[in-house]
């Protein structure tokens, strides 16, 4: 898992409440048995119309200035719905690597962290800010700190988010579970040589 550290990103606001994992990755495009092909799907019912070619020029990432985006700006509940973690790869391979929300349900939280992805959560208010902002602004970038848990919103507004100790760690240092697991691999096969024994 590449680390998280500093990032600094185009903003896409997209201004829906309980965006469910249905909707970031739809279900007809779950048969694939690897981590990787999601990207292209990601939002795939909104970001085309019934003919599934066209692009819907309402949908907000299809919009010319939010192209190449890597921060999602969203709204409360994001990653509701089933507990697919296809969704999380969808957005890692869509090209996001932070999202800011009020609030996230767990288990895609959770699975955001697992694949590389730092969800931050602020305040209501502070998001409704933060989308003010990015839409008064074309090309609005934040700097994505997470050695400091910090975002540079402009020159003269950084705000601060907190993430829990161990997930910071794992970003920061690029390990997910598994991972950290071979972090003990010496101890771990000295346990197994001496139980074999």
């Amino acid at each position: 898992m590449e680390p998280f550290r500093v990032h600094q990103g185009l903003v896409a606001p997209l201004d829906r409440a309980h965006v469910d994992t249905d909707q970031i990755i739809p279900k007809q495009f779950l048969k694939r048995i690897e981590r990787t092909g999601f990207g292209q799907f990601c939002f795939f019912d909104w970001r085309y119309l019934d003919d599934n070619l066209t692009p819907n020029p309402a949908f907000v990432l299809n919009e010319p200035r939010y192209k190449g985006a890597s921060i999602l700006l969203a709204r409360e509940n994001f990653g509701c719905g089933s507990s697919r973690e296809h969704a999380p790869w969808a957005l890692s391979e869509y090209g996001f690597r932070v999202i800011i929300a009020p609030s996230y349900a767990d288990i895609f939280y959770n699975n955001c962290f697992k694949n590389g992805m730092l969800p931050i959560t602020l305040a209501h208010e502070t998001v409704d800010d933060l989308f003010r902002r990015v839409h008064a602004k074309e090309g609005h970038r934040f700097t994505v700190d997470l050695t400091t848990n910090t975002i540079e919103v402009d020159d003269d507004h950084t705000l601060s988010f907190e993430v829990d100790d161990y997930r910071r760690k794992s970003l920061l240092e690029g390990l997910d579970e598994i991972g950290i697991t071979l972090q003990s691999e010496e101890k771990i096969s000295a346990f197994e040589a001496e139980y074999a024994g």
